[in-house]
């Protein structure tokens, strides 16, 4: 099975508790978030960057205080079927040229831009 990247934004939804009702379109998308992640603890591979967990550690932490933080990443690091690569200056670079044509966040463009280097197929949890 080949690896999917896998977006900070899967695990905010997965984990995150909302401050409002959920409409029924989120609820579906917190569902399948759930659902990707339980395929990961499972033994799904994946591939995230860097600046990936770094932005899920950033927002559980401000949510969900330090422990609670430093406990899910230390988590995530623990499974073998999970591959965190570097992103360099020079990866930015690139990621601004790409964000600049296609008008996406930087972060997609870095998952776009990784994902791309591993020659992956399989599909981006974007």
């Amino acid at each position: 099975m080949r690896a999917r990247f896998l977006d900070s934004s899967v695990f905010l939804h997965a984990y995150l508790r909302p401050r409002r009702r959920l409409t029924p379109r989120e609820a579906m998308v917190k569902e399948a978030a759930r659902g990707i992640l339980a395929r990961v603890e499972g033994g799904e591979p994946i591939i995230t960057t860097v600046l990936h967990v770094s932005e899920v550690a950033n927002i559980l932490e401000s949510r969900l205080g330090l422990a609670e933080s430093m406990g899910f990443i230390a988590r995530l690091l623990s499974f073998d079927n999970v591959e965190v690569l570097e992103v360099s200056a020079r990866d930015y670079e690139h990621v601004l040229a790409v964000a600049q044509r296609y008008a996406v966040s930087l972060n997609d463009a870095v998952a776009y831009l990784k994902y791309g280097e591993r020659g992956r197929g399989g599909g981006v949890h974007i």
